[in-house]
Order: structure tokens, then C-alpha cells, then sequence
């Protein structure tokens, strides 16, 4: 008679280990992929609360200020800081191969497309680290989109611990995705929207709850770090009449052509690709310092501008210097491939033209136009859906920030046009889109036939 001998500990896990993992790659995957999908949630809540702490504790270890003040610092150091940050990032990643240069939104994208969305641990560390240096030193850009590459590589991993099929990969990686937004803003909701309408194109039943899960997580677990206020100081805002509607059309042209030019320069600026990087990001870094010497409004991510902008504190001169130094230092950094995200500076530049637009429309009819800090928010919300051409997320990120429906009505015309705007005058699709164009991929990926089924 043979005899069994009691499993060893280590035994004993691999084989629970084992049969989760059959349990995933069964038919009703839904509940196990909820628990990781509260896993990935932490994940990236943790990341996104360290990298935030890392960047304030830099800023102040540097400048004695908080990552988004650059205020009361010499004319040198507004043109040197930026252009000394550039270098430093030109040179250390001049030695790696192209392919590990594309980080960010466009990054995790390019994995989902032609990796089954294994995103290296190596590149997300180059995105942390390059991001906290390119932030630090004043560079335009944001700080979104590198989260969203490391949430999406820390729940990605998840999903090659248990080695997991494509589907649920992609489900753990559209989980960092929605939580790195939803915590960057505490915009639980944007955050699901934007995973599933930006970068997976697709609305799943087996990704849609734990995608869910995974960004209310990470956003208590960016709660419990910085307490629960909103990204930008909103005021009580609304629309004074119907009558506005044509002229808010008019603003969602305006800001549609901005977001064109915005795309089409930041297609320009990556088409220097005979250019060494070191040299691309060098002169990145001096595009950015000679526009800080003329409004030092232009360095860094820009929140602090917004919430200026929202509380009536910025002439338009101030307002129209910034949106133009905005526009260009942003599509320089972003387009020769720097470690900085686009997503802050589209926001950014949105409110600025909204803000503008607000103080016409108050010019041409005083006491009977709505506030410009209405404006402002439908600018941001306008130029996220025409440069993302993801209606649905900036229509719910701008609800979320203002907590106030009664936006919705004329968020939803200016929204509208500024993305036609965008697809019939500029011809131009998402600014993520055109980008992977650049690089001969095609986005979205073609679905395996078991993920099929599963499509609503």
C-alpha cells in the first residue's frame, strides 16, 4: 500500500497558489479578479502616495517649497534649474534603448498592444525617478500620466505572480490605470471612465467591478495620506442664462483649436528623432527656462495656476502670457519624450483658455455673463476631451471636481465641440492615438476570441 506523506508548508502553498490561479482562468473569474482588483487598488495608492511625498520632500529639500511653488527664486535659477534637470535626464536616459524611453500613458498603452501588458519593473523605475528629477527641476509636465505607468506596473505584476491569462493582466493593468487617476484627483469615477475609455477602449463586465474596487481603494488609501479635498479650489459656480449656450459653442471652438495646436506641436517636437536625446532634452530645457524668465507660471505641474484661475485672481494679460509659455514648454517636454506626463498640462492649459474666455464673455456683458470660474472649469473639461478625445471621462472629471450638476448641461456643448473641432479641422485623433500612429502600432490591440464574449 502506498504511502502519503504530508504536504510541507511550502508544498501546501504552491498548490493553493495553483488552484487560485485555475480558479482565475475558469469561466466566472469575477469575484477572484475583485479581491485583486482591491489588491492593485493599494498598490497604487501606495505609489501614488509615496511619489507625492518623495516630490513635496524634494521641493522642499531643494527650494524650500512644495513641489508646486516656484515662486520668489532668482532669474538664474528660473532659466538654469529646468535646463540643468533636462540635461541630467538627457544624458541618463541617452543610454537606453528607444523602446525604454516611451513611459507614461503612451508606454502602458504600447505593453497592452504588443505585450499582453507586462510592463517591465526597469522602465517603471525610470519613469519614478525621472519624473521626481524632471518635477523638481521645473520641467512642464504633469504628474498623472507617470502614475498611471507605475500604478499599471505595480497591478500588472500582480497578474504575472499568479500568471494569469491576457484577460486578467489587462484587467489589473486597466486597475492601476483608474486608480492612479482617481487618487491623483479623488475622482473615483474619472478614474473608471478614463481606464476604460483612454487607454482599454473597451467597457468589459469582467473588468468593470474590479476596475471599480481598484479606484475606490487606491483614492481612500490617497484619502488617509492627504485627507479628502479636491485637486483645485472650486467656488459655487453655475450658468446665468440659456442665452450663453452660443457663446459657450464659440468657446468650444476656441478651446478645440488650442488643443489642436497643442497635439500638432507635440507631434512636431517628436519628430526630431535624428536628434541625440541628451540634445532634444536640452533643448526642451531651455525652451522651458526662457519662458520661465518672462512668467515663472510655466514650471512644473501648474495646480497652483488653475486655482488662481478659479478664484478670479489672474488678468487676462497674466492669463494669455501663460497660456501661450504653457502650450509650447509643455508639447516640448512631452513631445521629445521627457519623463513627464501631458495630462496636468492639459488641464492646465484648459483652464487658462477657459479663464480667458470667461473674462470676454464678462467684457461683452457685464453682470449678465456666468463667472469666469465657470469657464475655467469648462475649459479644462473641454481640452481634456479634445486632446484625450475621451468625452465621457472629461464630462465626469468635471462633474466630480465641482460637485455641481448643473454643469453638466454646458460642459456637455463644449465638450461636443471641441472635440469636432479637433477631428474636422485638425484631423487629429488622441494625442495618445497619434503618438502610437507615430510608432506603426495598432491601437486597440485585435481581441483574442476568448475576450469576446465578454464585450458589452
Amino acid at each position: 500500500m502506498r504511502k502519503e506523506f504530508p504536504l510541507s508548508p511550502r508544498a501546501g502553498a504552491e498548490r493553493l497558489f495553483d488552484l487560485f490561479r485555475r480558479q482565475l482562468a475558469g469561466i466566472d473569474t469575477l469575484p477572484t479578479l475583485s479581491i485583486l482588483g482591491v489588491v492593485a487598488g493599494v498598490l497604487t495608492g501606495a505609489v501614488m502616495v509615496l511619489f507625492r511625498w518623495l516630490l513635496d520632500g524634494a521641493a522642499w529639500l531643494l527650494r524650500g517649497q512644495d513641489a508646486e511653488s516656484f515662486e520668489n527664486l532668482s532669474a538664474a535659477t528660473y532659466l538654469l534649474m529646468p535646463i540643468c534637470a533636462a540635461v541630467v535626464l538627457g544624458f541618463a536616459f541617452n543610454r537606453l534603448p528607444p523602446a525604454s524611453r516611451r513611459l507614461g500613458v503612451v508606454h502602458v498603452m504600447e505593453r497592452l498592444a504588443n505585450h499582453r501588458g507586462k510592463l517591465p519593473w526597469r522602465d517603471a523605475w525610470h519613469q519614478f525617478a525621472g519624473t521626481l528629477v524632471g518635477l523638481t527641476g521645473g520641467l512642464s509636465g504633469g504628474y498623472q500620466g507617470p502614475v498611471v505607468h507605475i500604478g499599471a506596473a505595480a497591478s500588472g505584476q500582480l497578474g504575472e505572480w499568479f500568471r494569469l491569462p491576457p484577460r486578467g493582466v489587462r484587467t489589473l493593468v486597466a486597475c492601476g490605470v483608474a486608480g492612479a487617476i482617481g487618487a491623483s484627483f479623488n475622482t473615483p469615477l474619472a478614474g473608471v471612465v478614463f481606464a476604460m475609455e483612454v487607454v482599454m477602449m473597451e467597457y468589459t463586465i469582467i473588468g468593470f467591478m474590479p476596475v471599480i474596487l481598484a479606484t475606490v481603494t487606491a483614492t481612500v488609501v490617497n484619502r488617509l495620506a492627504f485627507g479628502d479635498a479636491l485637486a483645485f479650489s472650486v467656488p459655487e459656480t453655475k450658468l446665468n442664462s440659456l442665452l450663453e449656450v452660443p457663446y459657450i459653442m464659440l468657446a468650444g471652438l476656441v478651446v478645440g483649436v488650442v488643443g489642436g495646436v497643442f497635439i500638432v506641436l507635440v507631434k512636431t517636437c517628436a519628430e526630431f528623432e535624428k536628434w541625440p536625446f541628451w540634445m532634444k532634452a536640452a533643448v526642451a530645457g531651455a525652451v522651458t527656462g526662457g519662458l520661465a524668465l518672462v512668467t515663472p507660471a510655466v514650471l512644473g505641474v501648474g495646480h497652483d495656476t488653475v486655482n488662481e484661475a478659479l478664484l478670479g485672481q489672474l488678468a487676462w494679460t497674466t492669463l494669455l502670457v501663460i497660456l501661450v509659455a504653457k502650450i509650447v514648454a509643455s508639447a516640448a517636454c512631452v513631445g521629445v519624450g521627457l519623463p513627464v506626463g501631458m495630462i496636468g498640462p492639459t488641464l492646465v492649459i484648459g483652464a487658462l483658455a477657459g479663464g480667458l474666455l470667461g473674462e470676454a464673455g464678462n467684457a461683452m456683458a457685464p453682470g449678465e455673463a456666468s463667472e469666469p470660474a465657470l469657464y475655467v472649469m469648462l475649459g479644462m473639461a473641454a481640452m481634456m476631451a479634445a486632446v484625450l478625445q475621451a468625452p465621457l471621462a472629461a464630462l465626469v472629471a468635471v462633474l466630480e471636481l465641482t460637485g455641481n450638476p448643473n454643469i453638466i448641461l454646458p460642459a456637455m456643448v463644449i465638450i461636443v465641440v471641441a472635440m469636432l473641432t479637433v477631428r474636422l479641422v485638425f484631423k487629429q485623433r488622441s494625442v495618445f492615438l497619434t503618438t502610437l500612429e507615430g510608432l506603426g502600432i495598432q491601437y486597440p490591440p485585435p481581441a483574442a476570441p476568448e475576450e469576446d464574449s465578454d464585450r458589452t
